[in-house]
């Protein structure tokens, strides 16, 4: 069982504080700080819809694009002799470095998720 929560593209984190006996989360992958709580699963999923949708209410009120989840871009660091492995590789294929590890990850996503 994954600890977050989805609505409208967005994901929220799930905690919990037994010292304040509520469940607390927060819109992961953005830069705004946005946070929800509640003292039940429902209220919370209510809670955690209802600050997505002020959030984006609230960029449209400061003419500002909301930020999405996903912009298909990430940086990972691997060590030096695998880097020159996957570039080879991604030579022997014909493909860029990119495409090269796009389509991998596709390939193990799509095979693991079955």
């Amino acid at each position: 069982m994954a600890n977050t929560i989805e609505y409208n593209g967005y994901i929220g984190s799930i905690e919990y504080s037994s010292e304040d006996k509520c469940f607390f989360g927060k819109l992961e992958m953005i830069d705004d700080l946005i946070t929800f709580e509640a003292v039940s699963a429902e209220e919370l999923e209510d809670n955690f819809h209802q600050a997505v949708d002020e959030y984006i209410q609230t960029c449209r009120e400061l003419n500002r694009e909301p930020q999405k989840v996903y912009k298909g871009v990430f940086n990972i660091r691997i060590e030096p002799e695998l880097h020159k492995k996957v570039y080879q590789e991604a030579l022997k294929a014909g493909m860029s470095l990119n495409a090269f590890i796009q389509k991998t990850l596709q390939k193990e996503i799509l095979h693991t998720s079955h």
